[in-house]
């Protein structure tokens, strides 16, 4: 189903909901819970849950749409569907550091084919072209006018120099000593899915995660990333990540420019 206008709507939506969000990160206090597993959540989260996921049901009638706050309702019969993090990186928003993103992204047969990455308060969106190939847009950013965008793409990794990123609010001494089977020229921390982009767009090789994430924190970031010539596999046998999975949890995975030479975590 990938299209023109489903990136349209996409990207219109994402940047709908990430001036919501900036609307509520600018304010002088905003609303924080406990969800059941102990993870934080804002009103900024819920508001952009139900604007996105209202407007993908009204745009796309009869599509399966998965978001972080209504995953329990979704039928895992469903093949194809939509999937959403309308915040990722709550706790990055919560201590006002900027690096937290809107993600939507389009599966098909458990492939990420399409997929908007947007930080608001960064200024930067990434998306897939339904042609092939992936964009930065930055500057203003209309939600009704789709600019053509700089094109990315990974870069031609050297294995004795390698850069590499990794989470700011989730390193661990496991994390840490698979890094340093590799040579690496410099590493950076960055938050949310942006780490995906930063690969994506030649910015750094490596991204492994050794922790704990769901599929609407990675599906958006992985489909702009495999789109820029990159890809994303398990950490344990190095095949390629795969999304429907029961609970939508995900495994350790490496995301990785494809000149960098993958070892497996186990």
């Amino acid at each position: 189903m990938k299209s023109d206008q489903m990136m349209i709507e996409l990207r219109r939506l994402a940047l709908l909901a990430g001036a919501r969000i900036m609307e509520i990160y600018e304010a002088d206090d905003f609303e924080i819970r406990s969800k059941s597993d102990e993870s934080p959540v804002t009103e900024a989260d819920e508001a952009a849950d139900a604007l996105i996921a209202d407007g993908l049901r009204a745009a796309f009638p009869g599509k399966a749409v998965v978001t972080e706050e209504q995953s329990s309702t979704h039928d895992l019969s469903v093949v194809d569907f939509f999937i959403v993090d309308p915040l990722d990186g709550t706790k990055e928003f919560i201590q006002r550091r900027g690096d937290f993103t809107v993600n939507i992204a389009w599966v098909e047969n458990g492939v990420p084919v399409a997929g908007v990455v947007y930080a608001p308060a960064r200024g930067r969106l990434f998306r897939t072209l339904p042609q092939g190939g992936a964009v930065e847009e930055s500057g203003l950013l209309d939600p009704d006018r789709m600019e053509a965008g700089k094109p990315i793409s990974v870069r031609d990794s050297d294995n004795a120099a390698l850069l590499v990123v990794a989470s700011k609010s989730h390193r661990s001494p496991e994390l840490e000593d698979y890094i340093a089977r590799y040579e690496v020229a410099d590493s950076k921390a960055a938050g949310s899915s942006l780490k995906f982009c930063l690969v994506a767009t030649g910015e750094a090789d490596l991204y492994p995660r050794l922790g704990p994430t769901m599929e609407w924190d990675t599906a958006a970031g992985d489909a702009v990333l495999r789109a820029a010539g990159g890809a994303v596999v398990r950490a344990d046998d190095l095949s390629p990540l795969r999304y429907g999975k029961a609970g939508f949890r995900n495994p350790h995975f490496i995301a990785h420019a494809p000149g960098v030479k993958v070892s497996p975590s186990n």
